[in-house]
């Protein structure tokens, strides 16, 4: 800290004598934030004396208190009896410190206020907070869902309003960053301004360390969005999920009346458009303890609150991952893995993450190919074969020594080892077109059904795929109306053309006939 000489030449330099801050930083060795700093600085109020709470206690004990603190909590494990006393904290630092000369009163007196403010802790009690407009809490719920008659387990994001008790949420697959600031983003917008102020779990999604004395390490991502949105964000004690119970209170309330029965939908973004206008209606309601609407108070809320920024935020997540031999990248520990392209084997590959999608490029940022995101700690595999198929119609023969072989489900593999060398080629083709068709599952069902009828060959498995996907609809049988006679179905005799086969010509037709 400079003294009030320095700060004054600073000033006396920039005001009177006219020199700016890079003048003044290079004749006094000092960094230009710091003179900066002086320059705009318009309260000069000595500092407030600190209270005697803050000054500092039993200071000769300091190079020991780090030591009596941890036995101190090793007694919160132990039997009430075999509890450490001052005087046992005083005769075992006389026994195990070398040269420790502190009087047992310093002890004693160290020792009592610890003791109470460790142990207090066990006798806990809850206090009414008073929340203030503008403020919101954020926490994740799980619940089932069916998504094009698909069972889902998933996550929603739940933000809530203390002061007016007004919730919002938004449903997605499952629980990460990009599911976060995206839905984050979706309230924003629906409300048209940004919470002063964001309540938050230590979640590893945004906290990567506790440090401490009460601060947090968060991920670049999130620092990136709360200063662009700027919001602050507060953290709750590690396991108090009780100093937000709102918005704990929020997701059992929002689960029970927005889930129940289990949502069945086509679309998950149009779905949480309308959770948005089931949250509107809901707000509607009598506040449980004011004389008025949940929605008359959210507009204190909602005037707390300041404005959306004017430039858009990227919410997508960015990696750059090295492709394996077999032309695959994998997220989430491993778990996942995803299909690139048979050219981008050992290739490094740059992903674009949303909550729902991975966007794979190649250096130059041009799109290769996309998944549906993966979530869940089981291992599961997005496969897009139509690259590969169309690689390995150019070079069937190099089908069996290849990793992608192993990769295809197990019928597909039976039947290719079934054809012939020269036949490999054109299946693996068609297999490909009928891939970009209607995707691979419906190239694997053709071939299932080839299997069936002992088809081995290109043509085969196009007629099966036209029988089995032809879009052109079975007609039923026409009924014929009163009075029209019944046509007795012809009976085809096709002997002649066996003999005419034979080479037994007209004469032979003719004796046949006559037998």
């Amino acid at each position: 800290m400079l003294t009030m000489d320095q700060i004054h030449d600073i000033r006396n330099r920039f005001y009177e004598k006219g020199e700016n801050i890079s003048q003044i930083a290079e004749a006094l060795h000092l960094d230009w934030r710091t003179v900066r700093k002086y320059i705009d600085q318009t309260d000069f109020n000595s500092p407030p004396p600190k209270p005697a709470l803050e000054k500092q206690f039993c200071p000769k004990l300091d190079p020991y208190k780090e030591m009596i603190d941890s036995w101190l909590i090793e007694d919160k494990s132990a039997p009430r009896k075999q509890r450490h006393t001052a005087k046992r904290v005083f005769h075992r630092l006389l026994a195990e410190i070398p040269g420790f000369d502190c009087s047992y009163r310093t002890v004693a007196s160290y020792y009592a206020v610890k003791h109470r403010e460790i142990f207090k802790q066990n006798k806990q009690a809850y206090l009414p907070l008073v929340h203030q407009p503008g403020e919101a809490q954020v926490d994740f719920g799980t619940a089932e869902f069916y998504e094009n008659g698909q069972k889902l387990t998933g996550k929603y994001l739940e933000v809530s309003f203390p002061y007016s008790n007004k919730g919002y949420l938004q449903l997605f697959y499952g629980e990460n960053m990009e599911c976060l600031l995206e839905g984050l983003d979706a309230i924003f917008r629906h409300i048209g301004c940004v919470p002063r102020e964001l309540w938050f779990d230590n979640t590893k999604v945004i906290v990567t360390e506790i440090i401490r004395g009460g601060g947090r390490k968060l991920t670049d991502k999130f620092e990136r969005f709360r200063e662009h949105y700027h919001f602050k964000a507060v953290f709750m004690n590690p396991g108090a999920g009780h100093e937000k119970g709102n918005v704990e209170n929020k997701v059992g309330y929002q689960r029970r009346n927005f889930m129940v029965p289990v949502p069945c939908f086509l679309s998950l973004s149009d779905y949480n458009r309308q959770l948005l206008t089931e949250c509107e209606k809901d707000a509607r309601r009598n506040h449980y303890r004011y004389d008025e609407t949940i929605e008359e108070r959210f507009q204190a809320d909602l005037t707390a609150c300041h404005k959306l920024p004017g430039i858009a935020f990227d919410l997508t997540g960015h990696q750059t991952l090295k492709a394996d031999n077999w032309a695959r990248i994998y997220l989430n520990k491993r778990q996942h893995a995803y299909s690139v392209a048979p050219k981008y084997a050992q290739c490094p590959v740059h992903l674009v993450l949303t909550s729902a999608l991975v966007i794979i490029q190649d250096e130059n940022f041009r799109e290769i190919v996309r998944h549906r995101r993966l979530y869940g700690d089981t291992k599961q595999e997005q496969m897009d074969w139509l690259p590969y198929l169309k690689q390995l119609s150019l070079r069937p023969r190099a089908l069996k020594y290849t990793g992608i072989y192993e990769l295809m489900p197990e019928t597909m593999q039976t039947y290719l080892a079934t054809c012939s060398g020269s036949e490999v080629g054109q299946i693996l083709k068609v297999l490909s077109e009928l891939t970009s068709r209607t995707g691979f599952d419906s190239a694997v069902n053709t071939v299932n059904h080839a299997i069936a009828h002992q088809a081995r060959d290109a043509d085969s498995l196009e007629s099966l795929y036209r029988r089995l996907y032809s879009d052109v609809p079975e007609l039923p049988a026409m009924t014929l109306a009163p009075g029209i006679p019944k046509m007795i179905p012809m009976q085809p005799n096709l002997t002649a053309y066996d003999i005419l086969l034979q080479g037994k010509g007209a004469d032979g037709y003719a004796r046949q006939r006559n037998l």
